[in-house]
């Protein structure tokens, strides 16, 4: 298998997770060569963040609409990735066991939507930054804070082994990034943290509606459908062809999803006592599985 084979099958079989870390790395990455290039040929390269990132001028932003998504895949420098992706990787990975790729990649965009429409609001409207020249909002944070919220807020007593703390219940993890973000605006980087809050008010109010019956998010599929082919692992399709009815189908399918639930509510059950690190691999596979149909 050549090297271009070997990137297929990685990307084939990647979830919408991996696709989103990847995209992000990729723009990262990209963002330095372009500054290698403009810092070698003395030439502007400025040009390349300034149409991805979101302005907090309403004007400017008119010219350049695609900026309330786009933005949420950039990044600034080597630690503000990094810690966006650590903490992405590990809520997206216990997210995904609850819900499905796609509404990962909505609650994504929704928090980067609430978190760029926060911090325009707060730079127009509030006399705290009425001095402000010019200014740009940059970062995963709020759509990262938006998935790790909605999991804390799904399964707020699972226990996650955080270095050298031991066991931490996850809402306790949340929220305490939360009150950092509330401490921290009239410390540094004031509009980054109000766009943090609105991301992290989305994540809960997405799982508290969802509860409910509501998909606040499903809105957005006519936006994500035409490309939620390409956050989702493309699957082998048979060539054969079933030349038989099953008469018991329906019968079988109802119970087939019964046992199905059952089997998840046990093992949901196991993991708010114990912990998710407490699932065998044939448990943790079977959740994955099961929260991708859902």
């Amino acid at each position: 298998m050549d090297w271009k084979q070997k990137l297929s099958y990685k990307y084939n079989t990647a979830d919408t997770l991996e696709k989103l870390i990847g995209i992000n790395v990729a723009l990262f990455l990209l963002t330095f060569v372009f500054r290698t290039i403009g810092f070698l040929f003395q030439i502007p390269t400025d040009f390349f963040i300034e149409w991805l990132v979101f302005p907090k001028s309403l004007m400017e932003y008119a010219y350049k609409p695609w900026t309330i998504i786009t933005y949420a895949f950039m990044h600034s420098g080597i630690f503000h990735i990094l810690s966006n992706m650590l903490i992405l990787y590990f809520s997206g990975k216990f997210f995904l066991t609850y819900f499905s790729g796609k509404r990962m990649l909505n609650l994504y965009v929704l928090g980067a939507i609430l978190g760029a429409l926060i911090y325009t609001l707060s730079y127009n409207l509030l006399p705290a930054f009425s001095g402000t020249g010019r200014s740009y909002l940059i970062g995963a944070s709020a759509s990262v804070m938006a998935i790790l919220v909605a999991t804390a807020t799904q399964a707020p007593n699972l226990q996650v082994r955080l270095f050298f703390l031991g066991n931490l219940k996850l809402w306790w993890i949340a929220a305490f990034l939360v009150v950092l973000d509330i401490i921290q605006i009239p410390i540094s980087n004031p509009g980054g943290h109000l766009a943090h809050l609105g991301g992290s008010t989305v994540g809960y109010l997405y799982i508290t509606q969802l509860k409910k019956g509501n998909d606040i998010g499903s809105w957005l599929q006519t936006i994500t459908d035409w490309f939620i082919e390409f956050f989702q692992p493309k699957s082998r399709k048979s060539n054969m062809k079933t030349v038989h009815k099953n008469t018991k189908k329906k019968q079988s399918s109802s119970t087939s999803r019964t046992d199905k639930q059952k089997k998840i509510d046990q093992i949901l059950e196991k993991i708010s006592k114990s912990g998710y690190d407490s699932l065998s691999k044939k448990e943790k596979d079977f959740l994955f599985k099961a929260g991708k149909d859902m």
